[in-house]
């Protein structure tokens, strides 16, 4: 059954620039700054948690039903879904808006100037959970914030699963705010900046919120990750990538392999395992959507890594 995924979907625009910011800027100068960066070289993804989660997913053999907001500039990202063969009927396009674009411009020293644009991803709240159809899952990712908690409280209200990952978004929400997402959530997905911030504004540790929910999964990069659930702490460990070329949507990819171990009835191991590598089987891209395994390819992979086959 399809896996219903609440996000965004945006437009990310890399640019690289050839020397470094500090040259052009003035120390003394930074409240009047009127600059201009040449950048040689720029390139645009397909990106967006919605987005990256899905192709993810699609990856594995799920199926992802994404329900988003995009705007006037849409063609190339719905056309791009339906050579995917990933569904977009719960996409809703708003006419008088740009889809949601992200402009980062990275210099010789790594530094980053970033810009992003909400655009369309604002009207979030328009689509409606129950228009999506039958799911036996969903998940709300970083969107719109109005859009976040209504979909988080229809998902409750209809009884379907809900992984709660705020993600990007968590600054746009109060303690309070944050404790409903909670109450109204089956899983918690956060990375460990993202735990200590939920716990920070919450007033709530760890175990606490594990206690309210079937699980509570924290992912710690190159440490791998922590599954608390049942009164128990699961260790999954990181599995080594072939290349580190961009972190971009490692989380999304492992937010995929949440969702269809949970599809699929796999223990909490299998699941976390699989997710992992599906962060690894990322990070070794640029772009979070560039990298094509087919699933006897995945499998084969997680074989070496664990020992078994979860397909």
């Amino acid at each position: 059954m399809s896996s219903l995924i609440c996000g965004s979907l945006a437009y990310d625009n890399i640019m690289q620039y050839e020397g470094r910011f500090s040259e052009a800027l003035l120390a003394d100068q930074l409240h009047k700054i009127n600059v201009s960066f040449l950048v040689p070289s720029m390139r645009r993804e397909f990106g967006g948690c919605a987005g990256n989660i899905a192709y993810n997913l699609k990856l594995l053999g799920g199926e992802p039903v994404i329900m988003a907001t995009v705007g006037q500039d849409s063609a190339p990202y719905l056309e791009r879904f339906k050579n995917l063969d990933i569904s977009t009927r719960s996409i809703r396009v708003i006419d008088n808006s740009f889809t949601a674009q992200c402009f980062i411009t990275t210099d010789a020293g790594g530094n980053q100037i970033t810009a992003f644009h909400p655009g369309a991803m604002s009207y979030s709240h328009e689509n409606k959970v129950a228009d999506a159809g039958p799911v036996k899952f969903s998940i709300v990712a970083p969107d719109g914030r109005d859009g976040m908690l209504q979909h988080a409280e229809h998902s409750a209200a209809q009884g379907i699963p809900l992984i709660f990952d705020p993600g990007q978004g968590m600054p746009m929400f109060s303690g309070d705010d944050l404790k409903h997402f909670i109450d109204l959530a089956t899983y918690v997905a956060v990375n460990d900046y993202e735990a200590e911030l939920l716990t920070a504004r919450t007033g709530l540790n760890l175990e606490q919120i594990a206690k309210q929910v079937s699980a509570l999964i924290v992912t710690r990069g190159e440490l791998g990750a922590e599954i608390f659930t049942d009164g128990q702490k699961i260790d999954i460990p990181c599995v080594q990538a072939d290349a580190i070329a961009d972190p971009t949507g490692c989380g999304d990819a492992f937010r995929a392999g949440m969702l269809f171990g949970l599809t699929k009835g796999m223990d909490w191991a299998t699941t976390g395992r699989l997710s992992s590598l599906m962060g690894s089987i990322k990070i070794a891209s640029q772009g979070p959507q560039n990298h094509a395994p087919t699933l006897a390819e995945i499998d084969d992979r997680f074989h070496k890594a664990f020992g078994y086959r979860f397909a």
